[in-house]
């Protein structure tokens, strides 16, 4: 199972989701930094995304869209606030209108990574923070919690493959 944990907690307007893997936490780290591991498994399995951009640097930006089952794009983007190699990551996250530029109707939420070892392991802690009850409201009315759970569902079979891949 790779998904052991979900916390909502509404007070702290957050919302944080682990997992654990059969891999060594640099095997991890490489499904963030390269993008093209991380659109084999960002975004549940109907809705796969696709990098336009990814600046891998603090104060850089990826831009990406997921491609639903009737063809319709949803476009996201991130900006790296903090990268600290091969164990935390964070980035400002929100939607984006067709140009990729960034939507303002359900603001922005800042995502934290933490990769921890666990022997052989690695435990993958998500938090998302919310600006307020209501975007993290919305945001679990969208299917955040099952989008988040099929997106990490597939990153074992992104693993069982070399980093390089």
């Amino acid at each position: 199972m790779t998904v052991v944990s979900v916390n909502k907690d509404v007070e702290a307007l957050s919302f944080s989701i682990v997992s654990e893997f059969d891999a060594d936490v640099q095997r991890v780290w490489r499904i963030w930094e390269d993008p093209r591991q991380l659109e084999r498994w960002w975004g549940p399995p109907t809705w796969p995304a696709t990098f336009e951009t990814h600046e891998f640097t603090v104060g850089g930006k990826a831009a990406y869209y997921m491609t639903g089952p009737d063809g319709t794009k949803a476009r996201g983007w991130w900006k790296f606030t903090a990268i600290n190699s091969p164990d935390r990551l964070e980035f400002d996250d929100g939607f984006a209108d067709e140009q990729g530029e960034p939507v303002d109707d359900l603001g922005v939420t800042h995502a934290t990574v933490k990769l921890e070892p666990l022997e052989n392991r690695t435990r993958m802690t998500i938090t998302s923070t919310f600006d307020s009850k209501e975007q993290m409201q919305k945001m679990a009315e969208m299917g955040m919690e099952d989008g988040m759970r099929e997106a990490l569902e597939q990153i074992d079979a992104v693993l069982s493959e070399p980093a390089n891949a």
